[in-house]
């Protein structure tokens, strides 16, 4: 799936085919990542994130996402909408920080369009390692 360009300092997801992101970092650098990944429009960063599976998540994978102070987290769950235990969540609710849950396409427009309009938004997209 191909994402339309844009070309402000923001980070943005040039496409998704399921096990690759393609992304665009605030600084203009292209990064092509295999896996789940972390993607924050306040500081322009992308990093890997933990979970290979949506088994695997554990609290300390949404500690990690409260640490980074976002405004709202888009939690790109998989191929497949599927919430995250609310347990495993509690520190994004102790800190106030909003968590929307779609697949992980409708995530990455999602992410595209709100870090384009300068929120604070940080993408939690988990890829599932297929073995």
């Amino acid at each position: 799936m191909k994402f339309q360009a844009d070309h402000s300092n923001t980070p943005l997801v040039h496409d998704f085919d399921g096990q690759r992101t393609r992304l665009r970092l605030a600084d203009g650098s292209l990064h092509e990542h295999a896996g789940s990944l972390l993607l924050d429009a306040k500081s322009g960063q992308m990093q890997a994130w933990r979970p290979q599976q949506h088994a695997d998540l554990q609290a300390g994978d949404f500690e990690a996402i409260a640490a980074l102070q976002p405004q709202v987290v888009i939690f790109g769950s998989g191929e497949k909408l599927r919430f995250a235990p609310p347990a495993l969540t509690r520190s994004l609710m102790a800190a106030r920080i909003g968590m929307e849950t779609m697949d992980n396409r409708a995530a990455c427009r999602t992410f595209n369009v709100l870090s384009a309009e300068g929120r604070a938004v940080l993408l939690a997209l988990l890829v599932e390692d297929p073995s």
